[in-house]
């Protein structure tokens, strides 16, 4: 690692933690109350993670469903749900980011409702460690504006993103920072300046540089 980083900012899902089989549950419910007559599975939420929640729905919904509606009540269920169901932190965060917390300035910016990374960091009591978050469900702009928004907001001065898609370092370098490439999540990326494939990797990257 060449340049000075004096902030990192994450996206949630697929970066520090696998939630998918919650949202499918949450998903399910929220069809059902619809009168859909359909569920979603996992590999279905998979393939679209980290696209804005109204991207996700014309997606998969193939059922006659006013979209409106859905997000309304998904975003309610969710609120409800998400803080008893949570995710699972991936190997290494737990006590990686207190680690990371003690040399850098630590962000996250993500594509989920507006409650999603609080419940987040309610779930997984990591908010000490975080000092600001920015989502599509509060702003409705997508990853690049949030990314510069909350870069301006907080005066960063060299900032990198940590995502695991291709669609996270397309919206980190639109933004005009650099990414790394969480290897071990969802998705698959070709140019972002770093990789890793492990969060006790991405860890130590940081910690021995600065």
């Amino acid at each position: 690692m060449q340049s000075v980083y004096d902030s990192l900012i994450f996206d949630m899902d697929g970066t520090l933690w696998d939630a998918v089989d919650s949202y499918r549950k949450i998903w399910d419910k929220t069809l059902a109350e619809m009168g859909a007559g359909l569920t979603i599975s996992r590999q279905e939420l998979l393939d679209s993670m980290g696209l804005p929640i109204a991207e996700i729905f014309r997606r998969i919904v193939s059922a006659p469903v006013d979209a409106t509606e859905f997000l309304t009540r998904l975003d309610c269920n969710e609120r409800k749900m998400m803080p008893l169901l949570g995710g699972i932190l991936y190997p290494g965060v737990a006590d990686g980011i207190p680690r990371l917390a003690s040399k850098y300035r630590l962000f996250m910016v993500s594509n989920c409702g507006a409650e999603g990374l609080h419940n987040f960091l309610a779930y997984t009591k990591l908010s000490p460690y975080i000092e600001g978050t920015l989502t599509y469900g509060e702003t409705g702009k997508e990853k690049p504006e949030n990314i510069k928004v909350l870069v301006s907001r907080h005066k960063l001065k060299a900032p990198i993103y940590i995502g695991d898609t291709q669609g996270d370092c397309n919206s980190s370098h639109s933004a005009g920072i650099p990414m790394v490439y969480a290897a071990y999540g969802f998705g698959k990326c070709h140019d972002a300046e770093y990789e890793v494939d492990n969060f006790y990797q991405l860890t130590e990257l940081f910690l021995s540089h600065n």
